[in-house]
C-alpha cells in the first residue's frame, strides 16, 4: 500500500506567546490606529518600523497594509506616473503587475532562466528597447539573480530598481540582505510569508525624499514626525504639499504580533532552510525530475520549492499532480491554461498588454512548486519527497 502524507500545506505555526500578549495590550487599551497614541507613547507600528529598518540595515523603515500596497507606494514615490512603462519579472504572481497597473503603468515582461531569476541579457535588451527607467525586480520563489550584475546594467540604463522582497526577507546575495541593492525595496508579512500579520508589508529605503513621499502617500496626514525610522523633518516640507494620501497604513494590533516574530526570523530562517535541504537532497537525482541548483552567493529561505519536469508532456505533468494530491501532497504547476488560486501566468495577466516570452514559456510549462511551512518536520519532508519520487517515476 502506498504511503500518504497526513499534513497540512497551509498551515501556519501558533502566534508566538508574546505576540498574543502585545496584541491583547492593544486591545485592551483600544489604541489601534497608528497616530492614536497616549502622551509619551512611542506605538507598536514605529517601535517595529525602527526595528525592521535596523534588521535588514536600512536607514528608513514604513509598514504598510500589504504587501501589494508596498509596491504601489514604492511605484508612486519613485515617481512612475499613467503611461509609463515598468520592467519586470514574466514569472512572478500578480500583486507585482497588478501594483503596476495601479498606477496606470505598463509592465513590460522580461524572460526568466532556468534559475529561476530575471533573465539579465533579456533585461539589458528591454531596458534600451522599452526606454523604461524603472524595474519591479520580483525575488520570485526566493531566487535571487547576480545581484551585483543586474545593478551594474541598470545603473547603466539608468534604471532605478525596486525590489520585491515578498520571498526573501531574511535571505540576501553575496551578504547583503535581500532590499539593499536597489533604491527601495517592498516586503510582504501576508500569512504565508516569513513573519505573519495576515496582511501587511514593509516599504525600506535610504533615499530621503522618496521615504518622505513614502509615508505621506501613506496616510501620515502631517503626523509624520511621529514616525521614528524616518527621514529629518524638513525634508517633509518639500513634499507634503504635493504628494497626495492614498492611505495604507499599518495598524498597532499587525504590528504588536508581528515585533517578536521579526526577532525570531533568523532562528526561523534556519529552520526553513534545514527543511529545504533534506526535501532537495530527497529529490535530487529522481529520473524525470530536475532540482534548481542554488548559487552559493544566494543566502536562501527556503519557505517553498520548486523543480522542473523537463520535456514532460502536460498530461503527464497533471498526472503528478493529481496522484500526488490523492497521497496528500500539494503541487502547484505553473504551466497550466487556465490560473488556479494563487498560481497564475503572465499571459493571464490581460490587464498589460499583450508579450511574448518563449523561454519563461517552456521553464514554466515544466515547473512544480510547493510550500513548506514550518509546521513540517525533516522526517515529513523526507516522506513528501519519497511521494513525489514514487509519482515522477511511476508517470514517466
Amino acid at each position: 500500500m502506498k504511503r500518504s502524507f497526513k499534513g497540512n500545506f497551509t498551515q501556519q505555526e501558533p502566534i508566538p506567546e508574546a505576540g498574543i500578549e502585545a496584541a491583547l495590550a492593544v486591545l485592551g487599551h483600544g489604541r489601534l490606529h497608528r497616530y492614536n497614541l497616549a502622551e509619551g507613547e512611542t506605538g507598536e507600528v514605529a517601535l517595529l518600523e525602527e526595528e525592521f529598518a535596523a534588521f535588514t540595515g536600512a536607514k528608513y523603515a514604513l509598514a504598510v497594509a500589504s504587501g501589494g500596497y508596498a509596491m504601489g507606494c514604492a511605484l508612486r514615490a519613485v515617481g512612475v506616473k499613467a503611461g509609463d512603462k515598468v520592467l519586470s519579472n514574466g514569472f512572478t504572481l500578480a500583486p507585482v503587475p497588478g501594483a503596476i497597473a495601479s498606477v496606470g503603468a505598463e509592465p513590460v515582461f522580461v524572460e526568466t532562466t532556468e534559475a529561476l531569476t530575471i533573465d539579465l541579457d533579456d533585461l539589458a535588451a528591454k531596458a534600451e528597447q522599452s526606454g523604461s527607467k524603472v524595474l519591479l525586480l520580483s525575488h520570485m520563489r526566493g531566487h535571487i539573480c547576480d545581484m551585483d550584475a543586474l545593478m551594474q546594467i541598470c545603473d547603466h540604463a539608468g534604471v532605478a530598481v525596486i525590489e520585491d522582497c515578498a520571498h526573501t526577507m531574511g535571505g540576501g546575495w553575496d551578504g547583503v540582505p535581500s532590499g539593499r541593492h536597489g533604491i527601495v525595496a517592498c516586503y510582504s508579512t501576508q500569512t504565508y510569508k516569513h513573519i505573519n500579520s495576515g496582511e501587511g508589508g514593509f516599504v525600506v529605503s535610504d533615499d530621503d525624499e522618496l521615504m518622505a513621499r513614502a509615508i505621506i502617500l501613506s496616510g501620515s496626514y502631517m503626523l509624520y514626525p511621529r514616525h521614528k525610522a524616518r527621514p529629518p523633518v524638513e525634508v517633509f516640507e518639500k513634499v507634503k504639499y504635493v504628494t497626495p494620501n492614498i492611505s495604507g497604513r499599518m495598524d498597532n494590533l499587525r504590528a504588536a504580533i508581528l515585533r517578536p516574530q521579526l526577532a525570531d526570523l533568523p532562528r526561523q530562517v534556519e529552520r526553513w532552510n534545514r527543511l529545504y535541504r533534506v526535501t532537495e537532497e530527497s529529490l535530487r537525482n529522481t529520473p524525470g525530475l530536475k532540482v534548481i541548483e542554488r548559487d552559493p552567493k544566494e543566502q536562501i529561505v527556503g519557505s517553498s520549492i520548486q523543480v522542473l519536469m523537463p520535456q514532460a508532456r502536460p498530461e503527464k505533468i497533471q498526472t503528478v499532480i493529481t496522484n500526488c494530491k490523492a497521497r496528500g501532497v500539494e503541487l502547484k504547476w505553473f504551466g497550466a491554461e487556465v490560473p488556479v488560486a494563487f498560481t497564475s501566468r503572465y499571459d493571464s495577466w490581460r490587464y498589460a498588454p499583450a508579450q511574448r516570452l518563449p523561454k519563461t514559456d517552456a521553464i514554466l510549462a515544466q515547473l512544480l512548486d510547493m510550500r513548506l511551512p514550518l509546521t513540517f518536520s525533516e522526517d515529513d519532508c523526507r516522506l513528501i519527497a519519497s511521494i513525489i519520487r514514487e509519482e515522477v517515476m511511476d508517470a514517466a
